[in-house]
């Protein structure tokens, strides 16, 4: 082939592939383009055919990288033996003796329980260790209806919320949790303990700022590693220090002239102490430093309060001043699951970014229901509340001012006493935190011989997590008080818990060594 055909067979092809482009839908309208393009300014055509060669190269070019990869190749007997050398970390940690003699010694309830339970051994006990505060589970009226919602529904949804997991009956109890709190919108959860440890990632990145409380529960602070953000401690309840730090944060990103989201951290009723937050004066300070408040009401939500609606009722405070209102519909509530109240803004936000929330499957609808009837218990029959307040009145009565071992560092409201070794006793005899902790089982076996069930704080899965270097977490005996007892058997109880302390902490040394060891 010539010169001259080969330019005839081109120019043929050239023809054959305009003609069949132009049969192309807007072909006319890009070569229009590209002409008046080229016209006007040629260098700009240049660059954009070499930004579509690029864009073709990059799509078509691999997402892995092709040459050799940089490593050392081994040889099979060498990767035998590798294999062979490793060990894996176990899942749990192996129980400490401590550990085993407390499981061994475990008491178990035989049938439902309540102020008063079977134990497998055949006994009665007064049952002061369990959150059935108001004793709603033996709400005939509240369980007909669980069982009608049980046949209606079946047990669970089988499936995520916001795809087929979501039934009527949780939009209905997420509009009753609204409408108790007094906040725009709530959403619910299906697992208490990841609904905090969910919602705090949700709204905190990586470069935000956390200033949180040093005794905060394990489950905030699984939230708080979750976040991966920038976490400022402040001293247990100290607001005078936690505006020392708050300031700090400020003034630091002024400095360096950025702008991220800040939020305090805190709880409602402290799982670890019991006393509770200064709720009016950590919204003075947010609005004072432009921070957001994440509220855990855990163990305030149901508690404190006229109604049972939590810390924001009990000091007063507009649920709206609070950003996330976070709580359990276990415990008092009788229920399951856990919810987060706020503005529609904040809900919708989780709806669709909350993993606790889209990667596991909708509450129990049998649960739902449980949580919106006791609700209405709440709002319609405040007396359950005022009658639990008498009982913990008449417990600490019994045990804090007249104990010459122990004082209860829990609100006064908190059906969750907390009762410590005073400081006197502790340094005269020399008590580690491992000390307590023994003495407070023998106890609560004392007080179970006795016919009354206590338990005490489990502190040991706070080891280790973030946090924690610092902080001293004291051991406790936990009492908790029901409404389902009478006054005389709350003081009766009560005289069985002090004379049981009394008894383990008046024994003969040598019998108190060898049970130690």
């Amino acid at each position: 082939m010539d010169l001259h055909e080969a330019q005839a067979y081109f120019q043929s092809s050239l023809h054959e592939v305009s003609h069949a482009f132009q049969k192309v839908p807007g072909s006319a309208v890009l070569i229009r383009y590209i002409q008046s393009s080229y016209q006007n300014d040629p260098i700009r055509s240049a660059i954009e055919l070499v930004l579509v060669i690029f864009f073709v190269r990059y799509i078509l070019s691999p997402s892995y990288p092709t040459h050799g990869p940089n490593y050392v190749k081994l040889r099979e007997d060498e990767i035998d033996e590798l294999v062979k050398e490793w060990e894996p970390e176990p899942l749990v940690a192996p129980q400490t003796t401590f550990e085993e003699t407390e499981s061994e010694r475990q008491p178990m309830i035989v049938g439902p329980t309540g102020p008063k339970v079977k134990l497998s051994n055949g006994k009665t006990a007064i049952n002061l260790a369990s959150y059935n505060f108001y004793n709603l589970n033996a709400s005939e009226s509240i369980k007909e209806k669980a069982i009608q919602t049980l046949r209606t529904y079946g047990v669970g949804p089988c499936g995520p919320p916001q795809f087929y997991g979501t039934q009527d009956v949780h939009m209905n109890t997420e509009h009753d949790i609204a409408v108790f709190l007094g906040t725009q919108n709530s959403i619910v959860y299906s697992h208490a303990f990841s609904t905090i440890s969910s919602v705090i990632p949700t709204f905190c990145k990586r470069g935000d700022v956390i200033v949180a409380d040093k005794m905060v529960n394990y489950s905030i602070r699984k939230g708080l590693e979750a976040s991966r953000s920038i976490i400022k401690w402040y001293e247990h309840n100290d607001m005078e220090d936690l505006e020392q730090v708050m300031k700090k944060v400020v003034e630091e990103q002024a400095k360096k002239k950025i702008l991220t989201r800040r939020f305090i951290v805190t709880e409602g009723l402290f799982e670890m102490v019991g006393d509770c937050s200064n709720l009016p004066k950590l919204v003075e300070l947010k609005e004072k430093y432009k921070f957001r408040i994440a509220l855990d009401e855990t163990w305030s939500f149901g508690v404190l309060g006229h109604n049972g609606r939590g810390l924001t009722e009990a000091q007063n405070v507009d649920s709206e001043a609070v950003d996330m209102i976070i709580g359990s519909l276990a415990g008092p509530l009788c229920a399951a699951g856990g919810f987060c109240a706020g503005s529609k803004d904040v809900v919708r936000h989780q709806r669709i970014n909350a993993a606790s929330y889209t990667y596991s499957a909708a509450l129990p609808a049998m649960a739902a229901v449980t949580a919106s009837e006791t609700l209405n218990v709440l709002q319609c029959n405040p007396d359950i509340l005022i009658q639990c307040r008498e009982n913990i009145r008449a417990m600490r009565a019994q045990l804090d001012p007249r104990s010459d071992w122990v004082q209860c560092t829990s609100d006064p409201e908190n059906p969750v006493m907390l009762l410590v070794f005073k400081p006197e006793v502790v340094s005269s005899r020399r008590l580690s935190n491992e000390d307590q902790e023994r003495l407070f089982l023998d106890v609560a076996d004392e007080a179970l011989a006795n016919g009354v069930l206590v338990t005490r704080l489990k502190s040991v899965l706070l080891n280790g997590s973030i946090g924690t270097e610092d902080i001293n977490i004291k051991p406790a005996l936990k009492v908790c008080i029901t409404s389902g007892l009478s006054k005389k058997e709350i003081e009766k109880a009560g005289v069985t818990i002090r004379h049981a302390i009394t008894k383990i902490m008046t024994r003969k040394p040598n019998r108190q060594s060898t049970l130690a060891a």
